[in-house]
């Protein structure tokens, strides 16, 4: 099931995707639910997420046999407002790819040195390879979950030069985990979007030596799909996942979600230790391999059109601008 939240004649809704088709089937905002939706399924799309399947199902078809239907769409909104954001960074082969890429980007100089090494050794240079922590257990950077957009413009912060895109999977909490095992964990998944975790490299290379972790870097901005698709949907395939990036119509990688060194139920089970978890809360994979423009040497500028995606979930797109272009909402659509 594919969902999303829609503002319509003054009210938000939530509509699902058959087919090509989007239905609109509960009101959620002014408290006038249809006669078949009963609390707290009408109250978002997350408390839709946290009913079982077959009530999902039911409440959806009850709505649209009793002629819930279409509606005039005035704008297509985040699908839910999360509670926080955990980034984590599940991909080796990004995290090498992407430390190859700041050296060739910002230290071009070590590029020979890292070279001879790693022919003479036939290993990954040792710098550019991931902390001892991330083989031993899931690691993650908070991030500021009050930024996020989905299609529209994002502009550019004035103290960057090297902004970037990173395509990730996201997933949103449907119910609270503590010290939850990793099945408890993946049970509680409500749904998947697509997530572009967008980065400022120069900065990010300066605020990770302070050994505080990304601040500014991170902060300015995320982007999510406005659709979420339900975890029945993607738990069973998220291995086998692919991805795309076209930047300006150009098809410029085609990352895949093989590999991950921790599954989603790995990484909630150990953000849940010790830890109360909610249902809102969203967590990210951290960039698939090839994801991301500091890998491909292809950063973002000012006029791109950059557009992500991931099979079965959704896709995202971005319109870049300037600074001093910044008359645009951000949410406003493209």
């Amino acid at each position: 099931m594919h969902l999303r939240r829609v503002r319509a004649g003054g009210q938000i809704m939530l509509q699902v995707r058959d087919r090509a088709e989007w239905t609109t089937f509960a009101p959620v905002a002014s408290g006038r639910t249809s006669a078949a939706i009963t609390p707290p399924s009408a109250a978002d799309l997350v408390a839709f997420l946290a009913a079982p399947a077959d009530a999902r199902r039911a409440i959806v078809h009850a709505a649209t046999t009793n002629g819930a239907g279409s509606a005039r769409i005035d704008a297509v909104l985040l699908p839910f407002a999360p509670r926080s954001f955990r980034d984590f960074m599940l991909y080796e082969r990004h995290a090498r790819d992407a430390a190859r890429g700041f050296v060739r980007a910002f230290h071009p100089r070590l590029r020979p040195l890292i070279a001879g090494y790693e022919a003479l050794t036939r290993t990954t240079f040792p710098a550019l390879r991931p902390s001892r922590l991330w083989y031993r257990e899931p690691i993650y950077y908070m991030g500021n979950h009050l930024a996020f957009i989905t299609d529209g413009h994002v502009v550019i912060p004035s103290y960057t030069a090297a902004l970037d895109y990173e395509l990730e999977i996201g997933c949103v909490l449907a119910r609270g985990l503590l010290n939850a095992s990793p099945q408890q964990a993946e049970a509680a998944i409500g749904g998947f979007v697509v997530v572009n975790d967008f980065s400022a490299r120069d900065v990010q290379l300066r605020e990770m030596r302070s050994g505080f972790g990304p601040q500014k870097s991170k902060h300015f901005c995320n982007g999510m799909s406005a659709v979420v698709a339900t975890a029945d949907e993607v738990l069973p395939r998220c291995n086998s996942l692919r991805g795309f990036v076209r930047i300006n119509g150009e098809l410029v990688a085609e990352p895949a979600a093989a590999g991950a060194r921790w599954s989603f139920g790995e990484l909630l089970a150990h953000a849940s230790r010790c830890e109360r978890l909610y249902p809102g809360e969203l967590f990210a994979s951290g960039t698939l391999p090839g994801g991301s423009g500091i890998e491909t040497g292809r950063l973002l500028a000012p006029g791109d059109l950059i557009e992500i995606g991931i099979d079965h979930i959704g896709s995202l797109t971005h319109r870049v601008v300037a600074q001093q272009d910044e008359g645009h909402e951000d949410h406003r659509p493209i």
